[in-house]
Order: structure tokens, then sequence, then C-alpha cells
């Protein structure tokens, strides 16, 4: 079953980039002044919070729409890139 060897890797290579993006993550937040530098995540006008005595919800529709534009970009590049 040749097929799943490659999706093994496919879930390795996943799996990498998500521990990258951790890592990055944390490193900005300890690096001062690139801390804040992604702070507009989930207080964009459009999100919603709701704050009672009880409870505590939160929608972030906005944040979600602008990180699937960017995400959507960013995947059309990458697959325009590996098509040359």
């Amino acid at each position: 079953m040749p097929e799943w060897t490659i999706i093994g890797k496919i879930f390795i290579g996943v799996g990498l980039g998500i521990v990258a993006l951790g890592v990055l993550l944390i490193a900005l937040d300890r690096i001062p002044g690139l801390g804040s530098s992604l702070s507009w995540l989930g207080k964009l006008p459009g999100d919603i919070s709701i704050k009672r005595e009880n409870i505590s919800f939160y929608f972030p529709i906005a944040t979600s729409i602008v990180l699937s534009i960017l995400l959507s970009l960013l995947f059309y590049i990458l697959g325009w890139l590996f098509r040359r």
C-alpha cells in the first residue's frame, strides 16, 4: 500500500508545519516590539463578543474572513509556483 506512505508523509509535514508555527508565535511574543504585531487578531470590528454574569461568548467572524482570504492567497501563490 504505497499510498499510505504518501499520506503518512503529508501528516508528518503538516504536523511539523504546525509545530513551526507554534514556535514562531511563542518567539514573537518574547521579542520586544514584535509581540504586539499580532494583537489585531481576534479584535477586529465584526467579531462578536458577549459577556454576561455567568457566561462569555466569542465568535471571531471578521478575523475568520481575513485569515481565510490570506490563506487562500498564500495557497494560490504556492500552487502557481509549484505548477511552473
